[in-house]
Order: structure tokens, then sequence, then C-alpha cells
């Protein structure tokens, strides 16, 4: 076909049937016939100006059928060039070994224009004298009378495709019309009578084809013509014709001359407009168009005034970290991809992962829920739920990975000799502390262990991994400034043996380090150097009993330990900034804001302590619970304190006041996680879930069981490991619906894992590292030097670990019973009481000053610390035999 923009008109072929003898059928299919073409404008037209000029007309304004006089059918056509070729190859029909090809691939088509078929109908036919006809075999013997030759018609009159056929028009033409061009003959042709009536011409011209072709004559005057009597004149079309033809151009003109305001006003005036709107408006607004989805999903002044108007906006940086991780997530995929509709903005993500939680938990009464069995009867003493995947530990020494959706075992990682009592996890990284005193990295994808960190003299009892985040920090020189701290992601770990360690976390792919005595069981890896560790980087020591719990953020790291005081280090330098002093029994329990710059500690004399890490000072004392305080959760708007008394309170972190008790357990609660919404706490045979705004009970999710050991939960998933029959399972429940993909939960503690851990700035840090660490080991003492020095010092200092009986109930469920339950395995490999050997540490950066100590705290602590005897405490540190400790080698 071709691909000229004209119009055309399409003429239907005409069929002849002469009949004689036989019949004879003829098929004619004409050209199509262009008309002349709409004058192209003199100036571009400005599309506000004629915003109808280029619009695309309805497929029933772009081709019709017309009826002439006579019965001869037509066709308009004012396809868009190419369109119809287009058409047409889709027409080819195929299949494995077939193909349908269209008539013109197996014979030809012939196409007659209209001149040429004018002049074949007007022509004449006659019998020739040899009896012969057009298209009828000769039949001998058969006798025929030529009929009477008649009279020639008269040719039809002319038609002209110029503007001549135009209707008299008492205007002047703008433009001058082109010379007439006659598609008809100027005499019929001469030639035989035909024996059967003459073939009529195969098209009479009337109104519609005169209007088609003097079109173009037609909108020249108009153009010419003022507005005000082209208005005139459109209107008295219109006045005259039928509902349908209204119809028809209301179709075009409404969505041609409709104005989208949202896309004419200023962005200010959009946000304000749409402010007004509640929820579910804005969401079926966002429905109207691409335009309007798109203006309303990336207006953050919208979604961040709906968060408060909802009371859904936390505040105290938790939806800046929610809004940097999505960006970071995006840009490490590539989004937005190019040509498509621009993403929604963080906060309306936000907004609908915010309420989402705040309803479904609630509304869902019938979650998706799935059992099923781990750890045969082991107790499960970790449980976290970390991108898609339920990894959980326990006190048979191995550590599950599981899927949520089918509960299946996606990997075991097994390796630790010992009860594992503290995980944590980054991406595909895995950290893990256990009572056989080493810590060990693991490939969450392919499951092997690639390092081993020995190092610490007994129980890894808390670990933390510390990313790297932009902080407010006073430099050297006393200026405040906000940089990213630590440089590279960190590991910090606490242990029974009195300190803390701080290790570098080996990046993907890094060389892989397996400590002395790793893969030996009659080996005591507490015998390992930790200078030959190139991961590891500081060791911390202040505190003269277990170090219990920790939480590190940006440079600052809070521990809890059993010699009642709560230490604020410096992990960047190892300096001891502060040791806070006042709780009277030991300290179980740690959390850290760096936001409001307060660090809280709960404590065996049933009191939580708020204290000040800008002044080191206690800044509220929580009174209330009568027990044992195990458990701290702080969120941005709750400090949440869970004890053996059975209750669990509620309270403001900013000022200390009680909001709820929370009180329906029996037993002492031993797991809890909470949020802006809800409180989730396991105790003796229940799992309750607590409205945190009103402190009333919601609902119970478990019942009838013996035991909850661990409860986590994120977004739409919620895990829990109990114990039911001496077996001990994991309950998983789904609170979203098909549609609820989108859901995005936030993490405890608003720590993301989303931006990259590494910058190019690491990598001369590293060089820097590595230079300070040769200059370093030049002057290092040799391991014979350090024989010469006197290991008989011992400082001892007694210890007492009996509880009443409350009290020992709650050891039994989530604290020093892993000293009776796991040490066994490592008890083989427990060397004779000896002597701790005090050496400090080579990579510390920096020389330790005497600790400033609080208004309430005692004196400066000496730079040698004093160590309970070995045969005086349970918890006694491992002794390091210098006279026959062996390197790790390569």
């Amino acid at each position: 076909m071709s691909s000229n923009p004209r119009p055309s008109l399409f003429l239907a072929p005409s069929v002849n049937t002469t009949t004689v003898v036989t019949t004879t059928t003829t098929t004619t299919t004409y050209a199509p016939i262009p008309l002349p073409p709409i004058p192209a404008p003199s100036s571009p037209k400005d599309p506000k100006l004629y915003p109808l000029f280029n619009a695309t007309l309805p497929r029933s304004l772009r081709e019709f059928p017309l009826v002439f006089p006579g019965g001869s059918r037509a066709t308009f056509r004012d396809d868009e060039p190419g369109e119809r070729e287009m058409q047409e190859e889709e027409s080819v029909v195929e299949g494995k070994g077939w193909r349908m090809v269209k008539r013109d691939e197996s014979e030809s088509r012939k196409e007659v224009g209209l001149v040429e078929a004018i002049e074949r109908y007007g022509r004449k036919r006659s019998y020739s004298n040899e009896n012969m006809m057009e298209g009828i075999e000769t039949i001998p013997g058969l006798v025929t009378n030529t009929p009477p030759r008649k009279k020639a018609k008269s040719h039809p009159p002319p038609i002209n495709t110029m503007n001549s056929a135009a209707p008299p028009s008492p205007l002047p033409s703008p433009h001058g019309s082109p010379p007439p061009e006659s598609i008809w003959p100027s005499a019929p042709p001469s030639g035989h009578s035909s024996p059967q009536p003459q073939a009529q011409a195969p098209l009479q011209p009337d109104l519609s084809l005169t209007t088609l072709l003097a079109l173009p004559s037609l909108l020249s005057h108009f153009s010419n013509l003022p507005p005000p009597l082209q208005s005139h004149v459109l209107l008295t079309f219109l006045r005259h014709s039928p509902l349908s033809v209204l119809r028809t151009l209301h179709s075009v003109l409404t969505p041609t001359l409709a104005r989208d305001f949202l896309t004419l006003l200023p962005p200010e005036l959009v946000s304000l407009i749409l402010s007004f709107l509640p929820f579910p408006d804005l969401t079926r607004a966002s429905r109207v168009s691409k335009s309007w989805r798109a203006i309303i999903d990336s207006d953050p002044v919208l979604w961040r005034d709906l968060l408060k108007s909802t009371r859904i906006w936390f505040g105290h940086d938790s939806e800046t970290a929610f809004s940097d991780a999505i960006m970071a997530r995006r840009r490490r995929q590539g989004l937005p991809a190019l040509n498509t509709l621009p993403l929604p903005h963080p906060y309306k993500i936000l907004f609908k992962s915010r309420h989402l939680t705040r309803t479904r938990w609630v509304t869902n009464q019938e979650p998706k829920r799935l059992t099923f069995p781990a750890h045969g009867r082991s107790v499960v003493t970790c449980l976290i739920f970390s991108h898609g995947r339920i990894i959980s530990a326990s006190d048979d020494h191995s550590i599950h990975v599981y899927s949520p959706v089918t509960g299946t075992l996606i990997r075991s990682l097994d390796g630790h000799d010992g009860g594992v009592w503290a995980l944590a996890a980054t991406k595909n990284t895995l950290v893990s502390g256990s009572t056989d005193r080493t810590v060990r990295i693991w490939d969450l994808e392919t499951g092997r262990c690639t390092h081993v960190f020995g190092g610490h003299t007994s129980t890894v009892r808390c670990l933390a991994i510390v990313k790297p985040e932009l902080i407010d920090f006073v430099n050297e020189d006393g200026v405040a400034v906000r940089e990213k701290w630590p440089k590279r992601p960190l590991i910090v770990t606490g242990s029974r043996d009195h300190s803390l360690r701080v290790w570098t976390l080996p990046r993907p792919g890094d060389e892989e380090y397996r400590c002395y005595g790793a893969d030996d069981t009659e080996v005591d890896p507490s015998e390992e150097d930790v200078d030959d560790n190139p991961y590891h980087k500081l060791h911390l020591e202040g505190h003269d009993h277990a170090v219990r719990a920790l939480a590190a953020r940006g440079r600052t790291l809070v521990s809890g330990s059993y010699d009642c005081t709560v230490r604020i280090w410096d992990i960047i330098t190892g300096d001891c900034k502060w040791v806070l002093v006042g709780h009277t029994q030991k300290v179980y329990s740690v959390v850290l804001d760096i936001n409001r710059n307060l660090a809280c500690s709960g404590s065996m004399d049933g009191t939580v302590r708020v204290w000040n890490l800008n002044t080191g000072t206690s800044q509220h004392v929580l009174a209330g619970h009568t027990s044992l305080v195990g458990l701290l959760g702080l969120s941005p708007s709750y400090l949440v304190s869970a004890a053996a008394d059975s209750t669990l309170r509620v309270w403001d972190p900013d000022t200390g006041e009680l909001r709820h008790t929370l009180a329906a357990h029996s037993g002492a609660i031993t797991c809890f996680q909470h949020d802006e919404f809800k409180v989730l706490s396991g105790s003796d045979g229940t799992l309750k879930m607590w409205d945190i705004r009103d402190g009333t009970q919601v609902r119970d999710l478990l019942t009838g069981i013996v035991g909850v050991w661990q409860v986590v939960f994120e977004g739409r998933w919620c895990v829990a490991a109990s114990n039911r029959m001496d077996s001990t399972v994991l309950d998983v429940w789904d609170f979203g619906d098909d549609e609820d993909e989108d859901w995005e939960g936030e993490p405890p503690g608003g720590l993301y894992d989303e931006e990259s851990d590494y910058d190019e700035e690491e990598d001369d840090l590293d060089r820097t590292q590595a230079e300070v660490d040769m200059m370093d080991l030049e002057g290092m003492p040799s391991d014979a030097e350090f024989a010469d020095a006197d290991p008989d010092q011992d400082f001892g200092v007694t210890d007492d670990d009996d509880l009443d009986g409350q009290q020992t109930v709650w050891r039994a469920l989530s604290t020093d019973a892993e000293e009776s339950m796991t040490t066994r395995a490592s008890s083989s490999r427990e060397p004779s009481a000896g002597h701790y050997r005090n050496r400090a540490s080579i990579r510390t950066r920096s020389q330790r000053v005497p600790v400033p100590t609080p208004p309430q705290a005692g004196p400066s602590e000496p730079q040698l610390r004093m160590l309970p005897a070995a045969e005086e405490t349970p918890t006694r540190p491992r002794t390091r035999n210098v006279g026959h400790r062996r390197r790790w080698q390569p």
C-alpha cells in the first residue's frame, strides 16, 4: 500500500455478470483515488491556540464507508503514513510448519485505475463475425441470431478532482487553483455493440464526492474568515447536526480541550491543594492519570504532612534513616529506569508501610501461620530476621537459616564447639559468638565459615556490628563536625573474661583467617595471639566482671557488666569516656540512642537508669520493677523494660514518665520486641500482643505451650521460638495480603542494610594503617621478653552469683544458664587455673588516659584492673599458657 499521507477514496470492486449460454463473472479492483490534500499552514500552528491541529482522530472519522448513486460503494481512508502497511503485515497468520499467505502472495492482484475503468465500461461490445463473444467459447452447430445494433449511449459527464467541482462560492479563492485534471475520457471509445445492456460506470459523482474534492478550498475560505464568523459558521453546522454527530465530536473535543490544573499550577500550590484530601481520596486521585500519580507519589511535603496528621511521624531521624535506605537501594539497583514513571518518594512508601503495620496486625484476625520444628529439644538462644531469612542459634552449637515462606531449612552453619549466645547479621554476612570463646564470620550465601577470631578467654556473651553512619562529634580541635564513623564496618564483642574487643568486619572476598586452634579440638583458641590477626583492632579493658550487654553506634560503645557499672567507650581510639556508677547490682541490659545522646541500662536492682552521654550523669532513675530488669528496648517514642516480676513497663525516654504497665503474664518475661504501635512479649506458656499507645492487650498469639524462648518481628512477618512437649518449634505469622508486596519493615533501632559499607577513602585508610602497623612491629618486644615478665600477679576479687528463688527462674531462662548448659563441650579443653597475662594491645591508637568520673562515681579506676581468682568464680577468664602457646600458621 502507498504510504502517502493524502486522504484517498477506495472504490469497492465492481462485478459484471454476462449470461449467454454460460455465465462469466468479472471482478474489477480499482486503485485508490487520491483526494486533494489539505494545504499546509503558512506558519506553524501553536498547540495552545490550535489544540486539535495535531490531535489523533478516532478510527470512525479516519475510515468510513460511502455509497454512491447506482449502488457503488467506496471507503474513505485518512490513515497516518505506514499505519495501513502495519495492519497488512499483522494479518499474516502462521504456525509451526505452516503459514497462511495473503492472497496477493499466491496470485497477483491487478488493480485498474479509474480512468481505465471508465474507458473499459464505456466501450461497446458486440459479437464477432465468427460468432465469437468475449469470454465465451464457440459451440459448433449452434445457430445464433445477432441482436440488432443499439445506438451508442452518450458518455457520462466528466468528474474533476479539482476545486471546480465545489459549489459556487461568492468569495474569491485565496490561492490559485491547479489546472483541472479530468479523470474521465474526453469521448467514449468506439467499438462493437454488446449483446447485454450497457454496463454502468463504476462511479456516479454525488454530493459526498464533491465535498471531499472541494474540502481544501472550503478550508482555505474558512481560514480567512474572522474568528467571530468562524464561530458562527461552526455553530450553524452544529445546530443542524444530529445527536450522533454531536456525540462523536464531543468524544474528540472533551479530552483535547480538558486542562489538567495540577500540571499547570506551581508545586507549592499543588501540595497545598492535595493536603486537604484524606488518604483514601489521595489513592483514588493517583489513579486518574499518570501525571497525577507522578505528582502525588513524588511530593515529599504531602506525605510528610500526612504522616504527621495521622500520628505516625515518629521523629528522631527515623524517617530520614528510612528514606536514605530506600534511596541507597535504588542507586544499587540502577533505578529509576529510563522512560518510566517517577518512583514514589520514600515518605510515601513509609506512610503505606506504617499504615499497614498499624492496621493489619489488629484487623487481620487470621494471618497466615506456619509451624515447623527446629533444633530438636535445645534452647533457641538467638533469633533474628534479616533480608527475608530466619536465622536461629541454639545451645546445641548450631546455627540454622530458614525460609519464612516455606519453613524449609536453607542451610545449617556448623563449626562452633559450644553454645551460640550472640548473633548479628548484615546483608549476607553473619557474625556469631559462642561459649567456645571464638567469634566466627559466615557467608550466608554459601554457608561457609570464612573467618574465626580467637582472643577472648571466656564465653562471648554479646556482640554488635557497627556500620558507618553520619554522626555529630567533637574532633581533636574541639570543633563539632558531622562525619561518617566508623569508616568501615566493625565488630564489637563482649565476653565473660571482663573485656571487650573491636574487630574489623571482613569484606566479602577478603582473605580468610582462622585463629590458632580453630580446627583443632585439642588446642585452646584462647591461646591465640590477637596481634597475629589483621582484623583485630582494640582490646578494651576496665570492667571488673563479666560483660553482659553492649550497644554501639557510630563511635560510641556502651557496655554493661556484672561489676554494676556501665562504661562509655570511643571505639575508634579505645578510650573509656565515662564510667557510669549508680546501679547497686549487676547490669544485664543496655540500649543506646545517639540521636538523643543518651544510654539506658537495666539491672538486677530492679531499676532502669537513663544516662546523659554528654555529662556522664544519671538523668533519670526509673523505679517500679520489683525484680531483675533483664531486657530493654528503645524506639523513637518509647522505652520498654521487661523484668522477672512478670511485667513490662513503658516509659517516656525524654521525661522518664511511666506511660503504661503491661501486666498479664504469670512468669518472668523471657523475650519481647516493640515498635511504635505494639509490644510482643513471651513468658511461661504465652505470647501476647499489646497496644503500646494505650497499654491494652490485643491478642494472644501463642497459648498452651511450655515456654517462649525468642520473638522477633519486622513489617508483615513475626517469628517466635517456643518449647512444646519437649520439642523446640518455630512459628511464623504473615499479617500481609497478596497486595502488600511493597510493605517495608523498619528494623529495630533503625539500623538498615541498604547503604554501602565501603567508600573510596577506606583503601587509603587501610594502606595508612598498614604502614603504621609495620612501624609498630619494628619496636614490638619479642616473645622472650614477654616470657621474662612476672606472670605471678594475681589480682583477685570474689564474686557472688547466688540469686534468690524468683531470680533463679530468670537465670534458668535467659542469663547465666549457658554456662551450665554449654560449658560441658569446652570444659575438656579448659586449662588449669593460672595467671592472666596483662598485655596492652599494640593496635591501641592512642595512649590510655585516666577515666573521667561523674560526680556520683568513685575515684578513677587504675590502669591495671583487678581480676577475680580463677578458683572463686564460674565466670573466670581463661589463663594464657605463655610457655606452650603456638602461633597460627597460614
